[in-house]
């Protein structure tokens, strides 16, 4: 128990004095009321608010065409697929196959998905500068792929500044490719 004492003492020897004596104060109370105060405020306070993504959808009362047009040199689509896998090919699919500009890669920081955005973009300006800005990055995800998946491509988009970006549905020569290249994916 906590307490505060305080004894007084006369040096003359003329005067008496009424002996005075000792306050004790008991802050156990107290120290209990602090406690209940900092946990009242460490339960109530929200530590931080989930942030939703922004996310655009076209007007569906206009009819889209098949293929989007985009130039091929600008386009970048990335297939999500089972296992935290992506699938990537630049421009259009055939051309892509033809020229070896597909590859898969996944979600991780150093050498994933985030990486070949970077270096698109890199490649984009030194053709022409400022010319980051063009790309267009298309996200299709597959029927094996999950949430977190098409989560974590649009966290790429946020965190590699991708001004165009579309969510899309696969195509069937797509899905063909996905079989002939990995067994399905």
């Amino acid at each position: 128990m906590a307490e505060i004492s305080t004894a007084t003492t006369s040096d003359k020897p003329g005067v008496r004095r009424s002996k005075k004596l000792s306050t004790r104060v008991d802050l156990t109370p107290m120290v209990d009321l602090g406690f209940l105060l900092i946990t009242f405020f460490i339960f109530t306070t929200t530590m931080s608010e989930p942030v939703a993504t922004r996310l655009i959808m076209p007007d569906d009362t206009k009819p889209v065409p098949d293929s989007p047009n985009v130039g091929e040199s600008s386009a970048l689509t990335i297939l999500p697929v089972s296992g935290n896998k992506v699938f990537y090919y630049h421009g259009d699919m055939e051309g892509a196959l033809r020229s070896g500009a597909y590859g898969i890669t996944n979600f991780s920081m150093k050498d994933g998905i985030g990486q070949v955005i970077r270096d698109k973009q890199l490649a984009m300006d030194r053709s022409k500068p400022g010319s980051r800005e063009d790309l267009t990055l298309m996200i299709k995800p597959t029927a094996a792929s999950s949430y977190q998946d098409v989560v974590n491509a649009l966290d790429e988009v946020a965190i590699n500044r991708v001004p165009h970006y579309a969510l899309m549905n696969i195509t069937d020569d797509e899905k063909k490719i996905l079989q002939e290249k990995n067994g399905g994916l």
